[in-house]
């Protein structure tokens, strides 16, 4: 598997988290995506926000379609300033999508390590900012390249009384099938959030935080420094 794929992978998980079956008797539906795809789901009338396996299903459902609507027009502008225009808007829209479901400044406070409680307040909020602009954008760009993928939903448990939970899906492609996970926490506001993403073994959440770290020792502990270099790219 290139690191291109890998990346793409990776994204797609952030992305898309997933949509798992809910219910126990009920027949499964198998609805076509903007790709090409499918994404097998449950019938279900519950708010979406109120289960974790709903809300990623109608977030993998928005960026699938975000993704449909803006890759014809990227691929066929050769202005490369109108090009670079078209993809901020994609990022900006993608952003918008992912930040309803994915907790990016838990996530980052948590990829910062023990240097989360060293840093500032503004050292935070810059790098939560730095941290999900990064994701959004290296990964977007490789979102841009997946056709015919087929998400396929496996049952999740009950998670009535839960605060976390972890929901799993797989992606099908012709280079293989990719098992996902994601880390669902309950905010005290009610709202279902993606705290984490583990793809085909790969926790993304250790992995960040190692890398800052990392980048934070070699910078003898300063933390602006990190914030400055930081590349989401490197994923491992």
């Amino acid at each position: 598997m290139t690191m291109f794929m890998k990346q793409g992978f990776l994204q797609i998980a952030l992305a898309f988290s997933m949509a798992v079956i809910l219910g126990v008797g009920t027949a499964a539906r198998a609805s076509e995506t903007p790709m090409g795809g499918t994404v097998q789901s449950e019938e279900t009338t519950a708010p979406v926000n109120g289960s974790p396996y709903l809300l990623v299903e109608d977030i993998t459902a928005k960026i699938l379609g975000k993704i449909e609507a803006h890759r014809a027009l990227i691929e066929a502008s050769s202005d490369e300033a109108e090009k670079e225009e078209l993809m901020n808007t994609f990022f900006g829209e993608v952003e918008a999508v992912m930040s309803s479901a994915v907790d990016f400044n838990w996530i980052a406070r948590n990829v910062m390590g023990p240097y989360g409680k060293l840093a500032s307040e503004a050292q935070r909020s810059s790098f939560a900012k730095i941290f999900r602009d990064g994701l959004v954008e290296t990964y977007g760009r490789g979102l841009l390249s997946y056709r015919d993928q087929e998400i396929v939903v496996l049952p999740g448990s009950d998670f009535e009384g839960k605060r976390k939970v972890s929901v799993q899906q797989e992606i099908r492609s012709v280079e293989g099938n990719y098992p996902l996970e994601y880390s669902m926490g309950l905010s005290k506001s009610g709202q279902w959030k993606v705290i984490n993403v583990i793809i085909n073994g790969i926790n993304l959440g250790k992995t960040f935080r190692n890398q800052f770290v990392q980048a934070a020792q070699k910078n003898g502990g300063d933390i602006d420094a990190v914030i400055a270099n930081w590349d989401s790219s490197h994923t491992g």
